[in-house]
């Protein structure tokens, strides 16, 4: 380190000779000294970065010459973004992982297992280790057990019951999630030397995170489920009894608007009932909505007055399913419905390329929400009776889907109304 250190200060120095040489004595006249500082600096610079230093590491082309020399742990490592067991611990998952793993853990043979069957083997040993085939080392039932890793450096008291299996010795590490065991991962060798300990518990520890990863995405998923069936369960069975009257009395009067209205009506019950998946374009939430919002005007007539501001680019946009509407009805049913003279409803929407959100607002003229009351919709305490109860089902589910990157804000004052703004990423 020295010795190059002592290079590159001898190079520096050199260069700065030059660099007053040129534009000092053999320049005439000679350059500002501003420009003489300037252009010692640019090349000194330019020096440095090229040179290689112990602290920058080798210069890109030793380092493609070198890594694949021996299977370092950082080499390792850097796999972690691409193995497939981040889908779970699936036979099919486990195959194209041991396919990635077996070049770089420098075994002859890599297999994974859940706790009762091999769900992939390559290598040596191939024909009888097969996928779907039970467990057969007495080695892998104690990492099992264990949790610990077992370093088997003669198969032979351990090893595979059948004849002429040419694998000699193996490294077995625990694949867990939290600290429940849920597979092994093992790297055999076919010769008397034995895999590195140190590589394949690396290996097994990331891909215990992967498993864990694909567990928290397993239980987020079903928890978006959950919130999606309690948003569908939500819907008010009055707002079908009374839409119903509202069919049966304009059966005797309006025949035709009648039969608009039952139309309106089964839309309306078969999106909500068949929606698949958690987002669906702008432009079908908002057709739900306009379809609700049909219905109740039916019921009330002009005291329900609606306003649609929608910019056409957000038609096309993805949005969590069943978000819309609730507001909408929480705006008729709680903003609205109670007042003498009705009220308006706005629903506006727009794209905000930069920021790359959605931001929707529901708006009313209502009776607005009492202070007290408003703050526990804030903290998601809101009871049935004020609406809290979709709004906070809107907020958990939002939060199963986005994390903290959506937003929700609901303000109102008392016989002025209520607003409620989301903003929610773009897909």
């Amino acid at each position: 380190m020295r010795s190059g250190g002592g290079v590159l200060a001898g190079a520096i120095a050199g260069l700065w000779l030059a660099v007053y040489l040129v534009t000092q004595v053999l320049t005439s006249p000679a350059l500002d000294a501003g420009w003489t500082i300037l252009a010692g600096t640019a090349l000194s610079a330019l020096l440095i970065v090229g040179y290689p230093s112990p602290l920058r590491g080798p210069r890109r082309g030793r380092a493609m010459s070198t890594s694949r020399r021996g299977e370092t742990p950082s080499t390792i490592a850097m796999m972690g973004r691409s193995i497939p067991l981040r889908s779970g611990l699936t036979a099919e998952a486990a195959e194209r992982t041991v396919r990635l793993l077996r070049p770089l853990l420098g075994g002859d043979a890599t297999a994974i297992t859940d706790r009762e069957r091999v769900l992939a083997f390559v290598g040596p040993g191939a024909d009888h280790h097969r996928r779907g085939s039970p467990i057969m080392t007495s080695a892998t039932q104690r990492v099992l057990d264990g949790a610990r890793t077992v370093v088997v450096r003669d198969l032979g008291p351990d090893g595979c019951p059948q004849p002429g299996c040419p694998l000699k010795t193996a490294v077995i590490a625990p694949l867990a999630i939290s600290e429940r065991v849920v597979g092994t991962l093992k790297v055999y060798r076919v010769d008397e030397s034995t895999p590195s300990r140190e590589f394949v518990e690396g290996m097994a520890a990331i891909l215990s995170l992967n498993l864990e990863l694909a567990e928290l995405d397993r239980e987020r998923q079903l928890a978006a489920d959950a919130k999606l069936d309690a948003l569908r369960a939500q819907i008010n069975p009055h707002f079908l009894f009374n839409t119903l009257n509202t069919i049966a009395s304009k059966a005797r009067t309006d025949p035709d608007e009648a039969r608009q209205l039952l139309l309106r009506l089964s839309d309306f019950f078969r999106y909500s009932i068949r929606q698949h998946g958690h987002f669906a374009d702008f432009g079908q939430e908002y057709f739900f909505v306009r379809t609700y919002l049909s219905l109740e005007q039916a019921r009330y007539g002009d005291r329900l007055r609606v306003r649609y501001d929608v910019d056409p680019q957000v038609l096309g946009v993805q949005v969590p399913v069943l978000t819309i509407q609730p507001i909408v009805e929480n705006a008729v049913k709680h903003g609205l419905a109670d007042t003498v003279g009705g009220g308006t409803v706005v629903l506006r929407a727009r794209v905000d390329p930069l920021s790359r959100v959605t931001m929707i607002q529901v708006r009313d003229d209502g009776v607005g929400i009492e202070p007290s009351l408003l703050e526990q919709i804030r903290r998601g305490e809101g009871g049935g009776e004020d609406g809290g109860i979709g709004l906070r089902n809107i907020s958990e589910r939002l939060t199963t889907l986005f994390g903290e990157r959506f937003r929700m804000d609901v303000r109102s004052r008392p016989s002025e109304g209520t607003t409620v703004d989301l903003r929610i990423p773009l897909r």
